[in-house]
């Protein structure tokens, strides 16, 4: 297995988007989705969210009318979402943007999509925020609908939370059989189970021992619904900082917890120098993944980026 590089764009969820003109802030992201698309990363990946993660007045671009502009600013790379929010728009219209994302793209789109978390988000957008559980039924009927859309002439389906009733979706997208589709989360009842029922990829967080006990949950219930465990592409998300030496990598990080990746970010992710960011490469392939998706602590900032192509994909 070759491990993949994938980078996460900063498109201001974290606050890092402080430039008070909107379209030079655009044109930093795009230009880093530019340099992902010179460097060999394999896709750049898009949160999908409407207000930052600590409330703020920072710029945050809407996730879809960004990704139709990055298609149009790259040529190589691909699009990708990580993820978009099932409850922020109905399922049937999400499969027909994502189909016209993919024609966009000439067939460089990845749909990703989850349940959902930022309560905060959704209440202040005016959505319902159901219990965890209830989110996860509504993604499941979703899902059927989205993979209905792409492989059928007129979609039909009814359901407890959603209905469509004949829904004629052309064009499909480009891809074949279909539009890639990622669930991501790693509940090990549920998500974890649909994304071995619908799912062509997944995308977890966590430690390398963490990582592996879910895709060995994942491959559980691949056997368990009579799927190939191999035809699912395994995904993680991770940090990168580049440094001179580990102690002044590690000093620059205040604390995982308050970066929004599980548990203690310094054990796992890609921070030190490049020797020690080489080990943790191995671990990740070691553990199962097969795309890593990078987030670089600089960003908008290019350095990292830039440097870790140099020393890791462009070596390959």
């Amino acid at each position: 297995m070759s491990l993949k590089y994938s980078i996460f764009l900063p498109l201001g969820v974290g606050g890092e988007l402080a430039s008070k003109d909107p379209v030079e802030t655009y044109e930093t992201v795009a230009q880093i989705a530019q340099m992902a698309d010179e460097l060999s990363y394999e896709t750049a990946w898009l949160p999908d969210h409407f207000i930052t993660a600590q409330p703020s007045q920072a710029a945050l671009f809407e996730s879809w009318t960004t990704a139709a502009a990055l298609a149009r600013d790259t040529k190589r790379v691909r699009i990708g979402h990580l993820v978009t929010g099932n409850a922020y728009r109905n399922p049937a219209l999400q499969a027909k943007m994502a189909s016209t994302l993919d024609v966009i793209s000439h067939g460089r789109y990845t749909f990703g999509i989850g349940a959902g978390w930022h309560e905060q988000e959704f209440r202040a957008y005016g959505y319902e925020y159901p219990t965890g559980p209830e989110r996860l039924r509504q993604l499941r009927e979703a899902v059927q609908i989205i993979l209905a859309m792409w492989t059928q002439e007129e979609a039909v389906f009814e359901g407890k939370y959603y209905q469509v009733r004949g829904a004629i979706n052309q064009p499909k997208g480009v891809q074949k059989p279909h539009v890639p589709l990622l669930i991501a989360g790693d509940g090990e009842r549920v998500t974890l189970k649909l994304v071995a029922q619908y799912a062509d990829a997944c995308s977890v967080q966590g430690d390398f021992a963490a990582i592996k006990h879910k895709f060995a949950v994942l491959k559980q219930h691949c056997e368990a619904v009579g799927r190939d465990y191999q035809s699912i592409r395994r995904t993680a998300l991770t940090l990168c900082l580049i440094s001179e030496s580990d102690e002044q990598a590690r000093a620059l990080i205040p604390g995982g917890e308050l970066l929004g990746f599980p548990g203690n970010v310094l054990s796992y992710g890609l921070i030190g120098t490049p020797e020690t960011i080489r080990q943790r490469l191995a671990a990740y392939e070691e553990a199962g993944v097969q795309e890593l998706i990078i987030s670089f602590f600089d960003a908008p900032g290019l350095d990292f980026t830039r440097r870790f192509a140099n020393e890791f994909i462009m070596k390959q």
